[in-house]
């Protein structure tokens, strides 16, 4: 069973403007290249053949893997909407020396240096389905911490 991709409308766009420029410019400039690089001689020794037919294959699975995101993408429908924690969601917990405010996002969008935290992080499944007020336990590599959700 195909696993669904969480992304917002715009990550979504990001992903299909990606997928169609591999494919209609940088597959055809590294098809060209091999061509350049088959026409130079001897294939077993010449390493700017080898080097293009690696980054072809590398833009190859790029391409497969962005057309299953594409195809399992399910998009992330505004917070407002939910009782609960969930995908979408803006959080911000604290505990005794620290506060945290965050966005619940897919694996895709995470960038935690600025605010995204995945759904399949640590935090992201210590919260996710609770509401304000609650109590959370994190588990993260530098120990369990205790944090209270306090608005979502």
């Amino acid at each position: 069973m195909d696993k669904e991709v969480y992304i917002s409308r715009e990550g979504l766009e990001k992903l299909k403007q990606e997928l169609h420029g591999l494919e209609t410019v940088k597959l055809k400039e590294i098809a060209l290249k091999i061509a350049e690089a088959r026409d130079l001689g001897d294939l077993s020794e010449n390493s700017e053949y080898h080097e293009a037919k690696e980054r072809q294959s590398f833009m190859y699975g790029r391409a497969q893997d962005l057309k299953y995101k594409i195809k399992n993408a399910h998009i992330i429908e505004d917070c407002e909407k939910s009782d609960s924690i969930s995908v979408g969601c803006k959080v911000m917990l604290k505990n005794a020396s620290m506060i945290m405010n965050f966005e619940l996002v897919g694996s895709e969008e995470s960038d935690p240096l600025n605010g995204k935290i995945s759904i399949e992080s640590p935090i992201g499944q210590a919260v996710s389905g609770h509401k304000s007020g609650d109590k959370v336990m994190v588990k993260t590599p530098a120990g369990e911490s205790e944090y209270e959700v306090v608005t979502m």
